[in-house]
């Protein structure tokens, strides 16, 4: 097992698992995500950060992931897009080996925390979630603008 940044050489199999991920999560038809654009935002940009989990030099999984901020805390912290393993590989420890390396970031780079969301209806991932210590945070509702609207918004 080894985990490394991705190399912009692999952004067809980050796309591969951003695919896979939304097929999962039953959002297939939403991903207009493209190599160009990946290209742009990950390597171009640098807005985003991607760990790629391997076996004998085979991608496994990935990570992908950018850093927010926190006033409360005064400091940055890491959240965490995406994660995914394929199906083959899922309970070999591939996802906490993941996990396990941007918590090490996160302690690397003087964040205040690692953080993400889950889809309600993924048991799977939130028995996994809790088993290696995390916390939901039932207080809080993630809200969105996108597409059109934050077109229409930003022209207002």
């Amino acid at each position: 097992m080894h985990i490394r940044f991705a190399e912009e050489k692999d952004i067809p199999v980050v796309l591969d698992f951003i695919r896979q991920l939304a097929e999962y999560e039953h959002m297939l038809d939403q991903v207009v995500a493209t190599e160009a654009l990946l290209r742009e935002w990950l390597f171009v940009r640098k807005t985003a950060e991607v760990l790629i989990a391997e076996e004998a030099e085979d991608a496994v999984g990935f990570a992908l992931f950018f850093h927010n901020f926190s006033t409360f805390l005064g400091r940055g912290g890491i959240y965490l897009e995406d994660l995914f393993v394929r199906p083959d590989y899922r309970g070999k420890g591939f996802g906490k080996a993941l996990l396990k390396k941007l918590a090490q970031l996160a302690v690397e780079r003087g964040c205040g925390r690692l953080e993400w969301s889950c889809l309600d209806w993924n048991q799977p991932s939130i028995d996994f979630y809790l088993s290696m210590g995390a916390q939901p945070m039932s207080d809080w509702t993630v809200y969105r603008i996108a597409g059109q609207r934050l077109i229409e918004i930003a022209q207002k």
